[in-house]
Protein backbone atom coordinates (compact mmCIF):
# COMPACT_ATOMS: atom_id res chain seq x y z
CA UNK A 1 0.00 0.00 0.00
CA UNK A 2 1.16 3.43 -1.20
CA UNK A 3 -0.26 6.28 0.68
CA UNK A 4 0.41 9.87 0.48
CA UNK A 5 -1.15 13.19 2.20
CA UNK A 6 -1.32 16.76 0.71
CA UNK A 7 -1.41 19.10 4.08
CA UNK A 8 -2.82 22.33 5.18
CA UNK A 9 -3.54 23.41 1.18
CA UNK A 10 -4.82 27.32 2.02
CA UNK A 11 -7.52 26.43 -0.46
CA UNK A 12 -8.72 23.52 -2.31
CA UNK A 13 -10.85 23.60 -4.92
CA UNK A 14 -12.64 20.22 -5.39
CA UNK A 15 -14.74 20.36 -8.45
CA UNK A 16 -16.60 17.67 -6.86
CA UNK A 17 -20.62 17.32 -7.57
CA UNK A 18 -21.41 20.43 -5.40
CA UNK A 19 -17.82 22.63 -5.68
CA UNK A 20 -17.15 22.41 -3.24
CA UNK A 21 -14.29 24.50 -1.51
CA UNK A 22 -12.27 24.02 1.34
CA UNK A 23 -9.66 26.10 3.42
CA UNK A 24 -7.07 24.36 5.78
CA UNK A 25 -7.74 21.24 3.69
CA UNK A 26 -6.00 18.03 3.15
CA UNK A 27 -6.13 15.03 0.51
CA UNK A 28 -5.20 11.63 1.58
CA UNK A 29 -4.54 9.63 -1.33
CA UNK A 30 -3.98 5.61 -1.49
CA UNK A 31 -2.63 3.34 -3.96
CA UNK A 32 -3.45 6.04 -6.92
CA UNK A 33 -6.90 6.66 -5.52
CA UNK A 34 -8.46 10.15 -3.43
CA UNK A 35 -9.29 8.15 -0.03
CA UNK A 36 -10.27 10.97 2.36
CA UNK A 37 -10.90 14.93 1.95
CA UNK A 38 -11.03 17.23 5.34
CA UNK A 39 -8.65 18.14 7.67
CA UNK A 40 -6.99 17.38 10.09
CA UNK A 41 -6.12 13.88 8.32
CA UNK A 42 -3.37 11.77 9.07
CA UNK A 43 -0.46 9.23 7.36
CA UNK A 44 1.65 6.65 8.30
CA UNK A 45 3.03 7.61 4.63
CA UNK A 46 4.73 10.33 2.82
CA UNK A 47 3.36 14.44 3.34
CA UNK A 48 3.29 17.20 1.18
CA UNK A 49 2.92 20.43 2.62
CA UNK A 50 0.53 22.60 0.87
CA UNK A 51 0.64 25.89 3.03
CA UNK A 52 0.43 28.83 1.33
CA UNK A 53 -0.69 26.72 -2.13
CA UNK A 54 -4.29 26.41 -4.00
CA UNK A 55 -4.74 22.68 -4.39
CA UNK A 56 -6.95 21.80 -7.87
CA UNK A 57 -7.60 18.71 -9.70
CA UNK A 58 -5.56 17.87 -12.45
CA UNK A 59 -6.20 19.94 -15.56
CA UNK A 60 -7.37 18.11 -18.82
CA UNK A 61 -6.24 18.64 -22.47
CA UNK A 62 -8.45 17.55 -25.04
CA UNK A 63 -7.05 18.29 -28.20
CA UNK A 64 -3.00 18.26 -29.28
CA UNK A 65 -1.29 17.41 -31.78
CA UNK A 66 1.98 17.20 -29.92
CA UNK A 67 4.35 16.40 -32.76
CA UNK A 68 3.99 20.02 -33.99
CA UNK A 69 6.59 21.38 -30.79
CA UNK A 70 8.47 21.14 -33.38
CA UNK A 71 7.36 23.43 -35.80
CA UNK A 72 6.74 26.64 -33.46
CA UNK A 73 6.60 29.59 -35.03
CA UNK A 74 7.43 28.59 -38.64
CA UNK A 75 7.62 31.76 -40.86
CA UNK A 76 4.92 31.19 -43.67
CA UNK A 77 3.03 30.16 -41.72
CA UNK A 78 2.66 32.76 -38.59
CA UNK A 79 0.20 34.90 -40.40
CA UNK A 80 -1.91 32.36 -42.15
CA UNK A 81 -5.57 31.65 -42.41
CA UNK A 82 -5.90 27.59 -41.55
CA UNK A 83 -5.83 25.86 -44.89
CA UNK A 84 -2.53 28.02 -46.19
CA UNK A 85 -0.87 27.35 -42.90
CA UNK A 86 -1.52 23.29 -43.46
CA UNK A 87 -0.44 23.89 -47.15
CA UNK A 88 3.04 25.84 -46.03
CA UNK A 89 3.51 22.66 -43.06
CA UNK A 90 2.43 19.93 -44.72
CA UNK A 91 5.71 19.30 -46.20
CA UNK A 92 7.78 20.47 -43.62
CA UNK A 93 6.08 17.30 -41.79
CA UNK A 94 6.42 14.73 -44.11
CA UNK A 95 10.12 14.59 -42.96
CA UNK A 96 9.22 13.12 -39.73
CA UNK A 97 10.68 10.20 -37.91
CA UNK A 98 9.77 8.17 -35.32
CA UNK A 99 12.80 10.32 -33.35
CA UNK A 100 11.14 13.69 -34.14
CA UNK A 101 7.33 11.85 -33.14
CA UNK A 102 8.62 10.67 -29.67
CA UNK A 103 11.27 13.81 -28.32
CA UNK A 104 8.20 16.20 -29.47
CA UNK A 105 5.41 14.21 -27.63
CA UNK A 106 7.80 14.52 -24.77
CA UNK A 107 8.81 17.93 -24.81
CA UNK A 108 5.13 18.77 -25.40
CA UNK A 109 3.71 16.80 -22.38
CA UNK A 110 6.49 18.13 -19.89
CA UNK A 111 5.10 21.59 -21.12
CA UNK A 112 1.84 20.46 -20.19
CA UNK A 113 2.36 18.91 -16.99
CA UNK A 114 4.39 22.08 -15.71
CA UNK A 115 0.82 23.99 -16.41
CA UNK A 116 -0.99 21.90 -14.47
CA UNK A 117 -2.52 18.65 -16.74
CA UNK A 118 -2.16 15.31 -15.98
CA UNK A 119 -4.58 13.80 -18.26
CA UNK A 120 -4.00 14.55 -22.36
CA UNK A 121 -5.75 13.59 -25.36
CA UNK A 122 -2.88 13.98 -28.74
CA UNK A 123 -4.50 13.67 -32.17
CA UNK A 124 -1.60 12.04 -34.66
CA UNK A 125 -2.93 11.70 -37.80
CA UNK A 126 0.29 11.32 -40.40
CA UNK A 127 2.72 8.68 -39.51
CA UNK A 128 5.60 9.68 -42.28
CA UNK A 129 8.86 7.64 -42.64
CA UNK A 130 7.94 4.55 -40.35
CA UNK A 131 6.33 6.73 -37.58
CA UNK A 132 3.56 5.07 -34.89
CA UNK A 133 0.97 6.11 -32.72
CA UNK A 134 3.04 3.94 -30.39
CA UNK A 135 6.18 6.71 -30.82
CA UNK A 136 4.03 8.85 -28.54
CA UNK A 137 2.50 6.28 -26.03
CA UNK A 138 6.13 5.30 -25.24
CA UNK A 139 6.97 8.68 -24.62
CA UNK A 140 3.57 9.52 -22.26
CA UNK A 141 4.27 6.15 -20.38
CA UNK A 142 8.32 7.54 -19.46
CA UNK A 143 7.05 10.69 -18.25
CA UNK A 144 3.93 9.60 -16.41
CA UNK A 145 1.32 11.50 -18.15
CA UNK A 146 -2.21 10.07 -17.94
CA UNK A 147 -2.79 9.15 -21.97
CA UNK A 148 -5.41 9.33 -24.64
CA UNK A 149 -4.00 9.38 -27.66
CA UNK A 150 -6.33 9.05 -30.95
CA UNK A 151 -5.17 6.86 -34.06
CA UNK A 152 -6.28 9.95 -36.49
CA UNK A 153 -5.76 9.41 -40.78
CA UNK A 154 -5.97 11.14 -43.72
CA UNK A 155 -7.00 9.56 -47.13
CA UNK A 156 -7.42 12.27 -49.45
CA UNK A 157 -4.07 13.93 -50.91
CA UNK A 158 -4.17 16.39 -53.58
CA UNK A 159 -4.14 14.62 -56.70
CA UNK A 160 -8.02 13.71 -55.63
CA UNK A 161 -8.64 17.30 -54.36
CA UNK A 162 -7.69 16.94 -50.65
CA UNK A 163 -5.54 19.69 -48.91
CA UNK A 164 -2.42 17.04 -47.58
CA UNK A 165 0.29 15.98 -50.01
CA UNK A 166 -0.28 13.09 -51.64
CA UNK A 167 3.19 11.58 -49.59
CA UNK A 168 1.04 12.20 -45.80
CA UNK A 169 -1.84 9.96 -47.39
CA UNK A 170 -2.71 6.18 -46.52
CA UNK A 171 -4.90 3.95 -47.89
CA UNK A 172 -8.12 3.34 -46.00
CA UNK A 173 -7.97 -0.40 -45.59
CA UNK A 174 -4.52 0.17 -43.93
CA UNK A 175 -6.08 2.42 -41.71
CA UNK A 176 -8.43 0.81 -40.26
CA UNK A 177 -6.12 -2.24 -39.66
CA UNK A 178 -4.00 0.02 -37.64
CA UNK A 179 -6.51 1.44 -35.77
CA UNK A 180 -7.17 -2.32 -34.35
CA UNK A 181 -3.65 -3.09 -33.99
CA UNK A 182 -3.56 0.32 -31.84
CA UNK A 183 -6.43 -0.60 -30.01
CA UNK A 184 -5.70 -4.04 -29.14
CA UNK A 185 -2.44 -3.63 -28.28
CA UNK A 186 -2.64 -0.45 -25.80
CA UNK A 187 -6.15 0.49 -24.94
CA UNK A 188 -6.85 -0.02 -21.77
CA UNK A 189 -10.77 0.67 -20.45
CA UNK A 190 -9.98 0.24 -16.79
CA UNK A 191 -10.95 3.09 -14.31
CA UNK A 192 -7.39 3.44 -13.35
CA UNK A 193 -5.68 3.50 -16.98
CA UNK A 194 -3.18 5.51 -17.72
CA UNK A 195 -3.67 5.06 -21.73
CA UNK A 196 -6.72 4.73 -23.65
CA UNK A 197 -7.14 4.62 -27.47
CA UNK A 198 -9.62 6.55 -29.61
CA UNK A 199 -10.27 6.70 -33.79
CA UNK A 200 -9.79 10.20 -34.85
CA UNK A 201 -9.51 10.59 -39.23
CA UNK A 202 -8.16 14.26 -39.18
CA UNK A 203 -11.25 16.28 -40.41
CA UNK A 204 -13.99 16.04 -43.57
CA UNK A 205 -12.08 17.82 -45.65
CA UNK A 206 -9.10 15.05 -45.57
CA UNK A 207 -10.64 12.05 -46.02
CA UNK A 208 -13.52 10.32 -47.48
CA UNK A 209 -17.23 9.82 -46.04
CA UNK A 210 -16.34 5.99 -46.18
CA UNK A 211 -13.61 5.92 -43.20
CA UNK A 212 -15.55 8.61 -41.44
CA UNK A 213 -18.53 5.97 -41.22
CA UNK A 214 -15.99 2.95 -41.09
CA UNK A 215 -14.08 4.40 -38.43
CA UNK A 216 -17.31 5.29 -35.95
CA UNK A 217 -18.74 1.76 -36.66
CA UNK A 218 -15.49 0.71 -35.87
CA UNK A 219 -15.05 2.87 -32.50
CA UNK A 220 -18.24 0.94 -31.61
CA UNK A 221 -17.35 -2.27 -32.07
CA UNK A 222 -14.58 -2.23 -30.12
CA UNK A 223 -15.78 0.50 -27.25
CA UNK A 224 -13.46 3.39 -27.72
CA UNK A 225 -14.19 6.95 -28.49
CA UNK A 226 -14.25 9.14 -31.61
CA UNK A 227 -12.58 12.33 -32.64
CA UNK A 228 -12.02 14.95 -35.04
CA UNK A 229 -11.71 18.48 -36.46
CA UNK A 230 -15.18 19.62 -37.44
CA UNK A 231 -16.61 23.99 -38.05
CA UNK A 232 -13.17 25.15 -37.40
CA UNK A 233 -13.85 28.63 -39.48
CA UNK A 234 -15.50 29.75 -42.22
CA UNK A 235 -13.48 28.07 -44.85
CA UNK A 236 -14.42 24.89 -43.04
CA UNK A 237 -17.67 25.45 -43.55
CA UNK A 238 -17.64 26.56 -47.06
CA UNK A 239 -16.29 23.48 -48.15
CA UNK A 240 -18.81 21.75 -46.22
CA UNK A 241 -21.22 23.10 -48.63
CA UNK A 242 -19.44 22.61 -51.20
CA UNK A 243 -18.40 19.15 -51.08
CA UNK A 244 -21.16 17.69 -48.78
CA UNK A 245 -24.03 19.88 -49.61
CA UNK A 246 -24.44 20.55 -45.93
CA UNK A 247 -23.22 22.29 -42.58
CA UNK A 248 -20.63 19.95 -40.48
CA UNK A 249 -22.86 18.85 -37.72
CA UNK A 250 -25.19 17.73 -40.15
CA UNK A 251 -22.26 15.64 -42.38
CA UNK A 252 -21.50 14.56 -38.87
CA UNK A 253 -24.64 13.28 -37.72
CA UNK A 254 -25.13 11.77 -40.85
CA UNK A 255 -21.87 9.61 -40.68
CA UNK A 256 -22.58 8.50 -37.08
CA UNK A 257 -20.39 11.23 -35.10
CA UNK A 258 -22.82 12.69 -32.69
CA UNK A 259 -23.22 11.19 -29.27
CA UNK A 260 -21.01 10.92 -25.70
CA UNK A 261 -18.26 8.82 -26.91
CA UNK A 262 -17.73 11.31 -29.85
CA UNK A 263 -15.97 15.10 -28.94
CA UNK A 264 -15.03 17.33 -32.03
CA UNK A 265 -12.00 19.93 -31.93
CA UNK A 266 -12.46 23.45 -32.54
CA UNK A 267 -16.39 24.15 -33.39
CA UNK A 268 -16.03 27.68 -33.75
CA UNK A 269 -18.44 27.82 -36.23
CA UNK A 270 -21.62 25.82 -35.27
CA UNK A 271 -24.76 27.38 -35.48
CA UNK A 272 -27.82 27.41 -33.12
CA UNK A 273 -29.41 24.26 -34.33
CA UNK A 274 -25.81 22.47 -34.78
CA UNK A 275 -25.27 23.27 -31.02
CA UNK A 276 -28.73 21.62 -29.74
CA UNK A 277 -28.14 18.81 -31.77
CA UNK A 278 -24.42 18.62 -29.54
CA UNK A 279 -26.88 19.13 -26.54
CA UNK A 280 -29.14 16.76 -27.15
CA UNK A 281 -26.67 13.78 -27.83
CA UNK A 282 -24.62 14.80 -25.30
CA UNK A 283 -21.47 15.48 -28.06
CA UNK A 284 -18.44 16.77 -26.93
CA UNK A 285 -16.19 19.57 -27.85
CA UNK A 286 -12.31 20.48 -27.24
CA UNK A 287 -12.69 24.01 -27.14
CA UNK A 288 -9.10 25.56 -28.40
CA UNK A 289 -9.20 29.05 -28.49
CA UNK A 290 -5.57 30.23 -28.40
CA UNK A 291 -5.08 28.19 -31.23
CA UNK A 292 -8.46 30.17 -32.77
CA UNK A 293 -7.33 33.69 -32.22
CA UNK A 294 -3.63 32.83 -33.92
CA UNK A 295 -5.35 31.47 -37.06
CA UNK A 296 -8.10 33.89 -36.91
CA UNK A 297 -11.12 31.53 -36.92
CA UNK A 298 -12.95 33.17 -34.43
CA UNK A 299 -14.19 32.79 -31.07
CA UNK A 300 -16.10 30.09 -30.32
CA UNK A 301 -19.70 30.68 -29.04
CA UNK A 302 -18.74 28.82 -25.67
CA UNK A 303 -21.52 30.16 -23.72
CA UNK A 304 -23.99 29.54 -25.86
CA UNK A 305 -22.68 25.95 -25.96
CA UNK A 306 -22.57 25.64 -22.47
CA UNK A 307 -25.87 27.00 -21.41
CA UNK A 308 -27.13 24.49 -23.88
CA UNK A 309 -26.09 21.75 -22.12
CA UNK A 310 -22.97 20.59 -24.62
CA UNK A 311 -20.01 18.73 -22.76
CA UNK A 312 -17.02 20.93 -23.46
CA UNK A 313 -13.19 20.39 -22.30
CA UNK A 314 -10.51 22.54 -23.25
CA UNK A 315 -7.73 21.90 -25.54
CA UNK A 316 -4.03 23.73 -26.57
CA UNK A 317 -4.10 22.67 -29.91
CA UNK A 318 -1.03 21.66 -31.59
CA UNK A 319 2.06 24.23 -30.92
CA UNK A 320 2.47 25.06 -34.41
CA UNK A 321 -0.77 27.15 -34.37
CA UNK A 322 -1.04 27.91 -30.37
CA UNK A 323 2.32 28.44 -30.42
CA UNK A 324 2.64 27.26 -26.51
CA UNK A 325 1.27 24.19 -24.32
CA UNK A 326 0.22 25.64 -21.52
CA UNK A 327 -3.37 24.25 -20.15
CA UNK A 328 -3.64 26.90 -17.14
CA UNK A 329 -3.40 29.96 -19.79
CA UNK A 330 -5.66 28.00 -22.42
CA UNK A 331 -8.08 28.48 -19.29
CA UNK A 332 -7.63 32.25 -18.84
CA UNK A 333 -7.84 32.98 -22.58
CA UNK A 334 -11.05 30.94 -22.81
CA UNK A 335 -12.49 33.37 -19.68
CA UNK A 336 -11.27 36.40 -21.03
CA UNK A 337 -12.76 35.28 -24.94
CA UNK A 338 -16.44 35.31 -23.88
CA UNK A 339 -15.93 38.55 -21.72
CA UNK A 340 -14.84 40.03 -25.05
CA UNK A 341 -17.81 38.60 -26.74
CA UNK A 342 -20.60 39.04 -23.65
CA UNK A 343 -19.25 40.70 -21.24
CA UNK A 344 -17.28 41.16 -18.06
CA UNK A 345 -19.57 38.61 -16.55
CA UNK A 346 -20.24 36.13 -19.30
CA UNK A 347 -17.60 33.90 -17.25
CA UNK A 348 -16.04 33.84 -14.19
CA UNK A 349 -12.31 31.95 -13.35
CA UNK A 350 -13.92 29.51 -11.50
CA UNK A 351 -15.90 27.91 -14.35
CA UNK A 352 -13.32 28.35 -16.90
CA UNK A 353 -11.37 26.05 -14.27
CA UNK A 354 -14.40 24.38 -14.11
CA UNK A 355 -14.53 23.52 -18.13
CA UNK A 356 -10.47 22.49 -17.34
CA UNK A 357 -10.80 19.91 -15.00
CA UNK A 358 -14.11 17.65 -14.51
CA UNK A 359 -14.96 19.36 -18.10
CA UNK A 360 -12.26 18.00 -19.82
CA UNK A 361 -12.05 14.47 -18.03
CA UNK A 362 -16.20 13.99 -19.00
CA UNK A 363 -15.96 14.66 -22.57
CA UNK A 364 -12.97 12.45 -22.80
CA UNK A 365 -14.80 9.90 -20.72
CA UNK A 366 -12.73 9.81 -17.73
CA UNK A 367 -15.59 11.13 -14.73
CA UNK A 368 -12.96 9.15 -12.40
CA UNK A 369 -10.49 11.98 -13.24
CA UNK A 370 -10.84 16.13 -12.92
CA UNK A 371 -12.54 15.86 -9.62
CA UNK A 372 -11.03 15.59 -6.50
CA UNK A 373 -13.48 13.36 -4.18
CA UNK A 374 -13.05 10.15 -2.47
CA UNK A 375 -13.23 7.41 -5.14
CA UNK A 376 -11.40 9.58 -7.99
CA UNK A 377 -7.81 9.10 -9.17
CA UNK A 378 -5.08 10.79 -7.47
CA UNK A 379 -4.32 13.46 -10.32
CA UNK A 380 -3.77 16.78 -8.36
CA UNK A 381 -2.01 20.25 -9.43
CA UNK A 382 -0.39 22.08 -6.12
CA UNK A 383 -0.09 25.93 -6.71
CA UNK A 384 1.79 27.88 -5.07
CA UNK A 385 0.05 31.60 -4.37
CA UNK A 386 2.60 32.88 -1.69
CA UNK A 387 4.66 34.17 -5.36
CA UNK A 388 4.27 37.18 -7.39
CA UNK A 389 1.60 36.20 -9.57
CA UNK A 390 -0.74 36.07 -6.88
CA UNK A 391 0.83 38.82 -4.20
CA UNK A 392 -1.69 41.25 -2.81
CA UNK A 393 -4.69 38.85 -4.64
CA UNK A 394 -7.84 39.23 -2.45
CA UNK A 395 -8.99 35.63 -3.78
CA UNK A 396 -6.04 33.24 -4.53
CA UNK A 397 -8.43 31.05 -5.71
CA UNK A 398 -9.22 32.68 -8.84
CA UNK A 399 -5.76 31.48 -10.46
CA UNK A 400 -7.18 31.92 -13.22
CA UNK A 401 -7.25 35.81 -12.66
CA UNK A 402 -4.03 35.98 -10.29
CA UNK A 403 -2.10 33.24 -9.64
CA UNK A 404 0.53 31.44 -11.50
CA UNK A 405 1.00 29.39 -14.82
CA UNK A 406 3.45 26.90 -13.54
CA UNK A 407 2.91 24.11 -10.50
CA UNK A 408 4.98 23.79 -8.00
CA UNK A 409 3.82 20.04 -7.65
CA UNK A 410 1.92 17.58 -10.30
CA UNK A 411 0.83 13.96 -8.94
CA UNK A 412 -0.70 11.51 -11.35
CA UNK A 413 -2.34 8.50 -10.11
CA UNK A 414 -0.61 9.73 -6.75
CA UNK A 415 3.12 9.59 -8.08
CA UNK A 416 4.82 12.48 -8.38
CA UNK A 417 5.73 14.12 -12.27
CA UNK A 418 6.34 17.71 -11.15
CA UNK A 419 7.79 18.37 -7.74
CA UNK A 420 9.07 21.89 -6.65
CA UNK A 421 8.61 23.12 -10.65
CA UNK A 422 11.14 20.80 -11.89
CA UNK A 423 9.71 17.63 -13.97
CA UNK A 424 10.97 14.47 -12.19
CA UNK A 425 10.37 12.14 -14.51
CA UNK A 426 12.58 12.20 -17.39
CA UNK A 427 16.15 14.19 -18.12
CA UNK A 428 13.60 17.42 -19.02
CA UNK A 429 16.83 19.73 -20.34
CA UNK A 430 18.45 17.03 -22.75
CA UNK A 431 15.68 16.30 -24.08
CA UNK A 432 14.89 20.28 -24.74
CA UNK A 433 18.47 19.73 -26.21
CA UNK A 434 17.51 17.16 -28.57
CA UNK A 435 13.91 19.11 -29.64
CA UNK A 436 16.05 22.25 -30.50
CA UNK A 437 18.66 20.02 -33.14
CA UNK A 438 15.95 18.23 -34.48
CA UNK A 439 13.91 21.62 -35.36
CA UNK A 440 17.23 23.44 -36.53
CA UNK A 441 17.50 20.57 -39.51
CA UNK A 442 14.00 20.78 -40.27
CA UNK A 443 14.74 24.50 -40.51
CA UNK A 444 17.99 24.07 -42.37
CA UNK A 445 16.32 21.58 -44.72
CA UNK A 446 13.97 24.05 -46.39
Amino acid sequence: MTELLIRNADYLLTMDETRRELVSADVLLRDGVVVAVGQNLTTEGEVIEASGCVVTPGLVNTHHHLYQSLTRAVPGGQDALLFGWLKTLYPIWARFTPDHMYVSAQVGLAELALSGCTLSSDHLYMYPNGSRLEDTIHAAAEIGMRFQPTRGAMSIGESDGGLPPDALVEREAAILEDCIRVIDGFHDPSASSMCRVGIAPCSPFSVSRDLMRDAALLARDKGVMLHTHLAENDEDIAYSLAQFGCRPGQYAQDLGWVGPDVWHAHCVKLDPSEIALFAQTKTGVAHCPCSNCRLGSGIAPLRAMRDAGVPVGLGVDGSASNDAGNLVAEARQAMLLQRVAGGADAMSAREALEIATRGGADILGRPECGRIEVGARADIAIWDVSGIESAGSWDPAALLLAGPTTVRDLLVEGRSVVRDGQVVTIDLPAQIAQQNKLARALRDAI
